[in-house]
């Protein structure tokens, strides 16, 4: 990889692809190498050219702009490669945040890459990681899911199988889906799960609440300004039973997915071997 030229020069010898990421809100957030990186390249390519313009106009910044979105992603990509080809550099921007996370950006970072230029980081503002870092969650695992499906057939199915998972969940969510989508949390997930909304985050009406997903519905509900804004949603992992073993423990879940509780209980003992007044009482504690 090429070196910096120097410490007053943020670009590499070569030509390169910045991926940098910039503020969720809060215009305050950008770093100072972003910014430095942003005022040397030649072209910026954005997700909304519009959007990002009164980002850059509040630093001075005046690059030519390059629009890259999910619908051009292909057609953007090689004209990025042309822009480096012809040995320029070129910073990726998203609305918010980290671009490639939930966002355009990954196809074209493995264009650039398969064409042989460098893409390079410029570490800042991700809303996944802002969120869980404020939100009380002990789980010392996380997995990323970002968007949902947009139908609640398949929102169900992709909850259905992260079930198991004794990790930390985190979510983006819009605000027109994100009571359906609470809906469905309540309804395929463990009610004794932590839930953490992370709503406007680093904005003017940023909020971050914090109950278990038994009273989510009813919090949603009370306040139609909980509705509005971007959404990250984090569930903490379910109870892990204490002498039931893991395996043990995940059938009896997909069982009570879909048998009453004593059924599903005396079933899964037949199917582990694991008594079944230990899988009843554990299975209890699941359903309060």
């Amino acid at each position: 990889m090429a070196i910096l030229l120097s410490e007053e020069n943020p670009l590499h010898a070569s030509p390169a692809l910045y991926v940098v990421a910039t503020p969720l809100g809060n215009r305050q957030d950008i770093t100072l190498r972003a910014l430095a990186v942003l005022k040397a390249v030649g072209t910026v390519a954005a997700e909304d050219t519009r959007h990002s313009m009164r980002l850059l106009d509040a630093h001075g910044i005046k690059p030519r702009l390059l629009a890259l979105h999910e619908h051009n992603e292909q057609e953007g990509a090689t004209r990025i490669i042309a822009l480096l080809e012809a040995g320029q550099h070129v910073a990726l921007i998203t609305d918010a945040g980290t671009p490639a996370v939930s966002d355009p950006g990954a196809r074209l970072v493995a264009r650039v890459q398969d064409a042989g230029y460098a893409v390079l980081p410029v570490p800042g503002p991700c809303a996944a990681i802002a969120a869980l870092s404020a939100s009380g969650l002990s789980t010392p695992h996380f997995h990323f899911v970002g968007f949902l499906p947009n139908k609640t057939t398949a929102r169900k199915a992709v909850l259905e199988s992260l079930r198991g998972l004794n990790a930390a969940l985190v979510f983006y969510e819009a605000p027109h889906r994100v009571l359906e989508t609470v809906e469905d949390l309540a309804a395929v997930l463990e009610p004794v799960r932590e839930i953490v909304f992370g709503r406007e985050l680093t904005k003017l009406f940023e909020q971050i609440a914090r109950m278990p997903l038994s009273e989510a519905l009813e919090w949603i509900k009370a306040d139609p300004n909980r509705q509005r804004g971007e959404f990250v949603i984090l569930l903490g992992p379910a109870p892990q039973a204490e002498g039931i073993p893991p395996d043990a423990e995940r059938v009896l879940k997909l069982l009570l997915a879909e048998l009453p509780l004593k059924s599903a209980a005396k079933l899964a003992a037949e199917i582990t071997g694991v008594a079944k007044n230990a899988l009843y009482d554990y299975a209890l504690t699941l359903k309060k």
